[in-house]
């Protein structure tokens, strides 16, 4: 399949703005890459003497980030954690950032808090990239360098393509700082059409729809390199679908929430097709079952999927950049549950595309 030919935007069958816009994926995807690959040469140059990685976001941008986190940490060697915005905008905290790379995500690159980040970590030595989807925004025309991810403009309010994008944008961040930077150039190249492939195919994404519809309470989780998608995947269900939806690393569940765990509950577990974490994450398919919950699981190799109730089949990619395909099933899980439910997936209550954490604050009078 050639994606650079093809465009599906008008080919989702579901109605929804966010059904149409899962299915422009393919071509976001490979836009991304084709904008983003030849930059990293000048990512490598940015981090230079750098001895770490700071990212800065909300929502799901900030999911996004927690798969760069592990992706710089397992296959680049380098330390990467999560920055809180109110160190810089509430605390003004003065920090020594001269030996950080603090790279900012806003998909619209104007949310003003993440945008007083990237202006206070410059201020503080650090060098910074943005990554957004919006070229000319204040995120972007300020930071050192910009990867702008090549989603097009986002309709829906749920953040599809533009997270899709930026976990592409995170992968090319990933490699640019690793010793080889092409090692996983040719696994990158198939993603477009991995990707395509599960909006194309969406096998057990109806079953997985009915058991989460008749949960009274739902949990989402995942480990390692896949726990930015079983957050982003929370997230979504519980913005979008206005469902009660913890998520959870595999070893928070472990130490004391699975005690509540019982029938009447949902578990969704993702899971990468390889990696040291599939047969535990397999292990706690059996273990939540025989506490009483419906499990379904995405992603993972046939023990996991024998493991789960309802089994949603993922990307045949390898664990590094499973999450470029493992949060498609679960976009369109989102997608159809609202529907379900008689929801708007496009719009979501209470939330807009530009997030303001703080209330503005009044101006003094002259």
């Amino acid at each position: 399949m050639d994606v650079k030919t093809q465009d599906r935007s008008g080919d989702s069958g579901a109605g929804s703005r966010m059904a149409a816009e899962v299915a422009e994926q393919p071509l976001a995807v490979q836009r991304t890459l084709d904008a983003l690959l030849p930059l990293r040469g000048a990512v490598s140059e940015l981090a230079q003497g750098r001895r770490r990685v700071l990212f800065a976001a909300r929502g799901s941008s900030d999911n996004a980030a927690v798969y760069g986190r592990y992706l710089l940490e397992t296959r680049a060697g380098v330390l990467g954690s999560l920055l809180s915005p109110s160190v810089a905008t509430h605390y003004r905290a003065s920090l020594d950032l001269s030996d950080a790379l603090v790279v900012c995500v806003s998909q619209s690159g104007a949310t003003s808090e993440i945008v007083d980040t990237q202006s206070w970590a410059g201020a503080n030595g650090a060098a910074t990239l943005a990554i957004t989807n919006v070229e000319g925004s204040p995120l972007a025309e300020y930071a050192d360098l910009a990867l702008v991810t090549r989603a097009g403009p986002e309709l829906a309010v749920p953040a599809t393509k533009t997270y899709l994008t930026q976990l592409v944008a995170m992968a090319v961040l990933g490699t640019a700082l690793a010793p080889d930077p092409t090692v996983l150039d040719a696994e990158l190249a198939r993603v477009p059409g991995e990707v395509e492939r599960l909006v194309r195919e969406p096998h057990g994404v109806d079953a997985a729809v009915g058991a989460l519809r008749d949960a009274a309470y739902a949990v989402v989780s995942g480990r390692g390199l896949m726990m930015g998608t079983a957050l982003e995947t929370a997230l979504k269900l519980e913005e979008t679908c206005l469902r009660p939806v913890r998520g959870y690393s595999y070893a928070d569940l472990r130490h004391g929430p699975i005690s509540v765990v019982t029938s009447g509950m949902t578990a969704v577990l993702v899971a990468a097709p390889d990696g040291p974490l599939l047969a535990p994450m397999a292990e706690l398919a059996d273990d939540l079952a025989a506490r009483g919950a419906t499990v379904v699981g995405i992603g993972g190799d046939p023990a996991f999927a024998d493991a789960c109730a309802v089994h949603v089949p993922g990307p045949e990619l390898p664990e590094a950049l499973a999450p470029l395909g493992a949060i498609v099933p679960a976009q369109l899980i989102v997608e159809g549950l609202a529907r379900e439910l008689g929801l708007d997936p496009d719009n979501p209550r209470g939330l807009a595309k530009v997030t303001a954490t703080d209330p503005p604050q009044p101006k003094e009078n002259p």
